[in-house]
Order: structure tokens, then sequence, then C-alpha cells
């Protein structure tokens, strides 16, 4: 079976080197995204199993990436999880409302992250786990 592929959108090297390992470690496969550009192209022609999006992007924010996502009917069912460091305020309940799985401000404990992963793809393949 091919490895899970988590598209990373994140403009800082930083975090998308910290997401890189901390994912591989558990088994994914990584790909990344700097802007709004190249996620929208990477989730064309990768198609990944989940995205993590940071909303605060360069030539177009997260909220644009998500409302692509949402109007093209083959990527539509990609969960996507956002990892931002815009405040809490306003930005969760709309991110939620266009579709993300989980909302989350930088930094986030590992934990809580793989377990919003692990969750959204359990739902997204339409598998109801009972065991966590």
């Amino acid at each position: 079976m091919d490895k899970t592929k988590i598209l990373v959108v994140d403009d800082n090297p930083t975090i998308r080197k910290g997401l890189n390992v901390r994912l591989r470690a558990n088994g994914y496969e990584v790909l990344f995204a700097e802007d709004a550009i190249s996620a929208t192209a990477a989730l064309v022609t990768e198609r990944p199993d989940l995205v993590i999006l940071d909303l605060g992007l360069p030539c177009g924010d997260g909220f644009v990436v998500m409302e692509r996502l949402q109007k093209n009917d083959r990527l539509a069912n990609i969960p996507v999880i956002v990892l931002t460091g815009r405040e809490l305020a306003g930005n969760r309940d709309r991110a939620l409302q266009a579709g993300a799985a989980a909302f989350f401000q930088k930094p986030v404990e590992d934990g809580k992250l793989l377990f919003a992963i692990r969750k959204a793809l359990d739902l997204s393949r339409g598998e109801l786990r009972f065991d966590e």
C-alpha cells in the first residue's frame, strides 16, 4: 500500500522542515507548497490525502486555497487541517465553515496534530474508529 501523502502549505521554511521531520517519522509522505498558487497546482497534480494549510500565504491566503479545493469536485473531499499563526478570533470559525477538519494555532503539540491527522483521514476514508 502506498504511503499517505500530506501536502504541507506554509511559506515559512522552518515550519516546513519541522513538519517534514515529524510527519515522515510517523510514516507519511510529505509534499510542500509555499504559496496559494503552488498549493493549488500541487493539489491537482499530486492529489494528496490531506493538507496542512497555513492561512497567511503569498499569492492568496489559505482561505483562497480552501475555496479552490471546495470548487473542484475531484478535490473537495481532501481533508484540510489549518495550522496558522493568525489570531483565533474569527479565523477558526471561518476556517471550519470553509471546510477545515481542524484548526490549530502555531505552535501545536505533535500528539494533537497527529491525532487530528488520523481522525481526518479516517473520516475522509469512511472509517469509523472507536479506539481513541
